[in-house]
């Protein structure tokens, strides 16, 4: 490097800080590097959905479990605080109620029932519409119809055609099986048949309830079954059919293994939702003729008897259930749909 000729003036650096204060850090600050700038824009990213998650979730739980506590009186419930008169009285009133256990097993039933109906419903039609054909487009779109209909409406023209006065169920049951007299579909607790020899008691109001659920749910299971199948290769297939393997087998043995993490996970989520079910019944029956599912009982505390803290702890010990059956299956059956997946 050449020196600066004798009597020239010399050069000084105009900014005397070092490069990370340069950069913009103020004093005592550490830099702001990338990583740094990655965690900020995150947060600012999820901080809207955070807090609509605090309010809307989070508080209204918290408020629950504070109510399920305490002796709260729908009419007392603006003046409630959260330092009140905490006691275990409203959990004694809930677990020694009339039908709280029969309620729990109609819950189970139910539940049970809709998901593995609604599951293999939307597995058969998924299997009936994966292969090309005229109108698939069309067919595939009509199955959405129960799913994406209000339930209202749906709910009406169930009632509609299963009345046992003008409904067109029992019309054409008296024509094509007949049927000496209409059937209450959805207020028959107990339907008497014979079948071979023995005598049965249906609950018909359940199963009717159960169907229905079936029906308005399996366009769900529908589209998730549907997409797994259509990522299927086709090389396993066609090497299963040129080794003779019989349609069945292919089902078994080559398109189950694939669909099983997905069915296992639909089981999971119909299960939750049926489990919390609370529309669809009480549309239909009003939680009568055998149908009182839990759901129903949390609503009939909060509106018959204007009991906020039992309401409240009936659905904690409703919530403390399902979270018991899930800890189950995920204890028994998790690892095994892992190793699948």
């Amino acid at each position: 490097m050449t020196p600066a000729p004798a009597g020239a003036p010399q050069r000084r650096d105009t900014d005397p800080r070092p490069p990370d204060r340069a950069a913009g850090a103020g004093p005592g600050r550490r830099p702001m590097t990338a990583a740094r700038r990655a965690n900020r824009a995150g947060l600012a990213f999820v901080s809207p959905t955070f807090l609509v998650v605090l309010v809307v979730v989070v508080l209204p739980i918290a408020w629950t479990v504070l109510l399920a506590f305490q002796d709260a009186k729908l009419v007392d419930i603006q003046n409630m605080g959260l330092f009140g008169n905490w006691s275990l009285d409203n959990f004694d009133q809930v677990f020694g109620s009339a039908g709280f256990w029969s309620s729990l097993g109609t819950t189970l039933l139910y539940t049970a029932g809709a998901t593995l109906g609604s599951v293999v419903l939307g597995l058969a039609t998924a299997l009936a519409l994966r292969r090309p054909f005229r109108g698939r487009g069309l067919l595939r779109a009509a199955m959405l119809l129960p799913y994406v209909a209000p339930v209202v409406a749906v709910a009406f023209v169930w009632e509609v055609a299963l009345s046992p006065q003008y409904g067109v169920v029992n019309d054409w049951g008296r024509r094509l099986f007949g049927w000496d007299d209409p059937i209450a579909f959805l207020s028959t607790r107990a339907y008497e048949t014979h079948l071979l020899g023995l005598r049965f008691d249906l609950p018909m109001a359940l199963l009717t309830v159960i169907a229905f659920e079936c029906w308005r749910y399996f366009p769900f299971a529908f589209l998730f079954l549907l997409a797994r199948l259509q990522a299927v290769p086709d090389a396993l297939e066609e090497a299963a059919l040129v080794d003779g393997a019989a349609p069945t087998q292919r089902f078994r043995y080559v398109l189950l293994p694939q669909l099983m993490p997905v069915v296992a996970l639909l089981c999971v989520l119909r299960f939750i939702m049926t489990f919390n079910k609370f529309d669809d019944v009480y549309l239909l029956t009003g939680g009568g003729a055998g149908t009182d599912v839990a759901a129903v009982r949390v609503y009939d505390f909060l509106t018959a008897r204007y009991d906020v803290g039992a309401a409240a702890a009936q659905s904690l010990v409703l919530a403390g259930s399902l979270m018991v059956l899930l800890g189950l299956y995920f204890r028994f059956f998790g690892t095994k749909v892992q190793e699948e997946t």
